[in-house]
């Protein structure tokens, strides 16, 4: 990729999270404006930006927001490298070995369908309230999606690769290796964009039930003193993390697919 293109593509991704932003931002004013919510509870662009950068305790203010930001951040993380290992692991085996498919693919299709608000006290309760209990939590969340991407991007391989790999007596492991994982490349990128949200999600609710840190924990305890706006900080500060993070995998993915040669964006 030439410097011309990288910075038209660099600039395409400003300008989409710009006019992104600009529409979700007028939507939120329109319909606080539309609805007439209690002002008490409901609170626009401008009271969050004051709160944050402008009002006399925005200092304090961004201190309350940032510092349990980065403690959900964290749990995020972990609990999402543990899911999208997990999810390429699992997408290996079922995809080598069909017979192991056939029996946990079920299984997984069953935790998948339970509502991860009920699992995850019970979960919280096998692996404890540290941070293994929350990696799980919010691991989960991250697996199923990501193992059915990545095992159609294994599966879409060339089999004119896979057979030709084969006549000079390759075996299993060597045609993953050589052919599938290079080949599913452009799945597992989009399988770790669209699991950033989720790992944020399953972290939020393990703190929110088990930990009593991180911005889950704190958004659900500031009804009881009203703080509302910090509510509607920590949403956008949380919303602005995910989409740095989805887009800088975005990023990180047309990097590498045209290192590759095999830019397919």
């Amino acid at each position: 990729m030439n410097a011309t293109h990288a910075l038209m593509k660099l600039g395409k991704t400003v300008l989409t999270i710009v006019i992104s932003a600009a529409v979700v931002i007028f939507l939120w004013w329109a319909f606080l404006k539309i609805t007439n919510v209690n002002q008490l509870v409901a609170k626009t662009p401008k009271d969050v930006w004051d709160y944050l950068f402008t009002g006399p305790d925005a200092g304090a203010n961004r201190g309350k927001v940032l510092h349990p930001l980065w403690q959900t951040v964290v749990d995020a993380g972990i609990g999402y490298l543990f899911g999208m290992l997990a999810a390429f692991i699992a997408a290996l085996v079922f995809v080598l070995f069909r017979p192991v498919e056939q029996t946990l693919m079920p299984v997984a299709i069953v935790l998948q369908s339970m509502p991860i608000i009920a699992l995850a006290p019970m979960l919280i309760y096998i692996f404890d309230r540290g941070i293994t209990g929350v990696g799980v939590v919010a691991g989960l969340i991250v697996f199923f999606p990501a193992l059915v991407t990545i095992a159609f991007g294994l599966r879409s391989a060339s089999k004119q690769s896979a057979e030709f790999c084969q006549v000079y007596g390759a075996g299993r492991i060597t045609i993953a290796r050589k052919v599938m994982v290079p080949s599913s490349m452009p799945a597992l990128f989009t399988a770790a964009r669209i699991a950033v949200p989720g790992a944020v999600v399953g972290a939020m609710i393990a703190e929110w039930l088990a930990t009593g840190r991180g911005l889950g924990y704190a958004m659900a305890v500031d009804p009881n003193s009203f703080d509302y706006t910090h509510i509607w900080a920590s949403v956008v500060a949380i919303t602005v993390t995910s989409v740095v993070v989805y887009f800088g995998l975005g990023a990180v993915e047309t990097l590498a697919l045209t290192r590759m040669g095999s830019n397919q964006k």
